[in-house]
């Protein structure tokens, strides 16, 4: 089959080849057939390091298809099943999960830098992002991270809700539980910021301020739901507009950068919630006084995956978008071919797109 392999990290292109191969399929697995898979910028720090893969890698995580095959003990999908790839599935059987915290179980993402489910060149073995691996035609997962979806949900949607819309729509609804009547500053426009911001205005906020160095990103967080937009540099001038200097009750960063944390912070009111939801370096340290994190009152939160049981997220999303309430079309800046990955992340290194989408042949 068709995949798109980084072999080092660091490496600048990926290299599109024809001749990988899945691993045979064990008792509870699943295989799917790949009908379209998002280009995140969590990919990119695979590919540059800043996120810690196993090497060589097939990137991508976010991704929807078509049930091929399922293991005998398999009981949740059959073949012909719509299924949505979890890149964070859950044993569903550790203190973890059995107490609702299963986005945080560890025990298919140790597996992931153990595993190799591909190979290239006729035996050398390759590893799957997040132990999947949706930049190929087909992916071999455990079965929790194959989530069933009604067949009347397009593959490009299912693929967003994968991971950009549960990790941002589920910050604001999961995490920071976003009250009626609030306001909320949001860090970050990219596809998961444009996340947050309509799972800001789901729960009712009357004032979303979107910040982006890119103005020609502004339009599109109105259009989401934003109700005001500035860059970095104006930062302090929308505090004051928006909230009368207070700050604002719920800050989210959407970028993974120490300073964007500090943003975030900043333009948060005391006592109020500042969430991050950008995936940084192990490296990018931050630095907050302990005179700050007791006297100003906030709660600096974690929102990873958006704190979502996908088992239940993943479908209600689904309806959110069905319902109109999820603008999921506006999202998509590009709808791209495998073979157009190298000028894909590109864009994305420029930051001037939101989510390609690679629809499969």
């Amino acid at each position: 089959m068709r995949a798109a392999l980084v072999h080092a990290a660091g490496d600048d292109k990926l290299d599109i080849r024809d001749d990988v191969t899945l691993t045979p399929l064990g008792p509870t697995d699943v295989r799917v057939k790949i009908k379209a898979t998002g280009v995140c910028h969590s990919d990119l720090s695979a590919m540059s390091g800043i996120l810690p893969q196993p090497m060589p890698l097939v990137p991508g995580h976010e991704g929807a298809g078509e049930v091929l095959e399922v293991g005998d003990h398999v009981e949740t999908v059959k073949p012909g099943d719509h299924v949505i790839i979890n890149w964070r599935p859950a044993c569903q059987q550790c203190e973890l999960c059995v107490g609702g915290q299963p986005f945080l179980c560890m025990k298919y993402v140790i597996e992931s830098f153990t595993t190799a489910r591909l190979r290239y060149d006729g035996d050398k073995q390759v590893f799957g992002m997040a132990g999947c691996g949706t930049w190929a035609e087909e992916a071999v997962v455990p079965w929790q991270g194959a989530i069933k979806i009604d067949e009347d949900v397009p593959y490009e949607v299912a693929a967003l809700i994968g991971c950009g819309i549960t990790t941002g729509v589920g910050a604001a609804l999961n995490t920071a539980k976003v009250k009626p009547g609030s306001t909320v500053a949001v860090i970050g426009c990219g596809g998961v910021g444009l996340s947050v911001i309509q799972g800001a205005r789901i729960s009712g906020a009357r004032a979303i301020l979107a910040v982006d160095p890119l103005e020609s990103k502004h339009a599109l967080a109105r259009k989401v739901g934003a109700t005001h937009t500035c860059t970095p540099e104006q930062l302090m001038e929308a505090i004051g507009e928006v909230t009368g200097g207070t700050g604002f009750d719920y800050g989210f960063e959407v970028v993974g950068k120490s300073a964007s944390i500090m943003s975030a912070w900043q333009a948060t009111r005391a006592g109020g919630d500042v969430v991050v939801v950008g995936a940084g370096a192990m490296d990018d340290m931050v630095s907050i006084s302990a005179f700050s994190l007791l006297f100003e009152g906030k709660r600096l939160l974690s929102s990873l995956y958006g704190e979502s049981d996908v088992r239940h997220d993943f479908p209600r999303f689904a309806k959110l978008w069905r319902s109109g309430h999820l603008d999921l079309e506006s999202m998509i800046s590009a709808r791209i071919k495998l073979a157009d990955l190298n000028d894909a992340v590109d864009a994305l290194r420029g930051g001037d797109v939101l989510r390609q989408i690679v629809v499969m042949d």
